[in-house]
């Protein structure tokens, strides 16, 4: 068997490296975590309550008219930022629930006295067992639901103003037949 020097190694180190990047970088969006739940009924949410905020029911998911699902915590920073839009949503009318995920409820209840609370219902998943349910790979992470309860879009990561103009609002927008 012939041995292999490193001169001969790093070349094909460096190529392998090159491909992987050119490939890579060529996808649609390289942030894009795949969805299963996406077309799909919503799983069936069971949450906690978070002191003396209305509670989240599963019924509310099946509802008529479109509804977000964000899961949040306190100590996410994204999450901080994505709040004005979330209050945004709220101020058009949108019903959003909240599910407060592996946070202590005190500070998840200052959280929403200090920013403001955009949810319509909120629940607490402190285990993070519902979040394994829905697919959720971190925090901020919002779920864009029909009327039916079906999943049309996951979105992972802070909701910008720029997702809410392009992605969110004109998915709502269809949903709604306008």
């Amino acid at each position: 068997m012939p041995k292999i020097s490193i001169a001969m190694l790093v070349p094909v180190v460096a190529i392998g490296v090159i491909l992987m990047f050119t490939f890579g970088l060529g996808r649609d969006d390289p942030n894009a975590l795949p969805s299963t739940l996406e077309g799909r009924l919503a799983p069936a949410l069971v949450t906690t309550v978070l002191g003396d905020l209305p509670l989240i029911q599963d019924k509310d998911l099946r509802a008529d008219g479109v509804k977000l699902v964000n899961y949040w915590a306190s100590w996410c920073q994204p999450c901080r930022a994505e709040h004005p839009n979330l209050m945004a949503l709220k101020d058009m009318g949108i019903p959003i629930y909240g599910v407060n995920y592996k946070d202590e409820s005190p500070k998840g209840l200052k959280f929403l006295s200090d920013l403001g609370n955009p949810y319509t219902a909120v629940g607490q998943d402190a285990a993070g067992r519902q979040a394994i349910d829905w697919g959720v790979y971190g925090v901020p992470e919002t779920f864009v639901i029909d009327g039916k309860g079906k999943i049309l879009l996951r979105f992972p990561g802070p909701i910008t103003s720029r997702v809410l103009q392009e992605t969110i609002l004109p998915l709502i927008a269809k949903a709604n037949g306008s």
